[in-house]
C-alpha cells in the first residue's frame, strides 16, 4: 500500500487487522511473521484493557494490532489500517 508492505492478521476469532510490516528495531519488514498474542493493560486511571498483539519476530518487541503502540516502547508506533474482507479479498484502507 503506497509503496509500503503491510502485514495482515487474522485471529482464531476471524478479527483482521492490519499493521506496518516494517519493525523498526530490527529495520527489517518482518512483523509478518511475528506471533499474535494478548495480555492485559493498566491504565492510569487503574482499570484495564484487553489488548491483542503481534510480537516481533527479531527482538519481540509487542505491537497493539488495532493501534500499532509498541506496548515495550512507550515513544514507538507503527502505521494501523482499517482492514476489511469482501467475500475472499480482504481489502485495506489507506487513509
Amino acid at each position: 500500500v503506497d509503496g509500503k508492505q503491510i502485514a495482515v492478521f487474522r485471529t482464531t476469532q476471524n478479527d483482521l487487522f492490519a499493521l506496518d510490516n516494517y519493525d523498526p528495531f530490527s529495520q527489517a519488514n518482518v512483523l509478518s511473521r511475528g506471533l499474535i498474542g494478548g495480555t492485559s493493560i493498566a491504565s492510569d486511571t487503574g482499570t484495564t484493557e484487553d489488548v491483542l498483539y503481534v510480537a516481533s519476530p527479531i527482538y519481540k518487541q509487542r505491537f497493539n494490532l488495532a493501534t500499532g503502540q509498541c506496548l515495550d516502547d512507550a515513544n514507538t508506533k507503527i502505521n494501523s489500517y482499517r482492514v476489511g474482507l469482501d467475500i475472499n479479498n480482504v481489502i485495506i484502507f489507506s487513509e
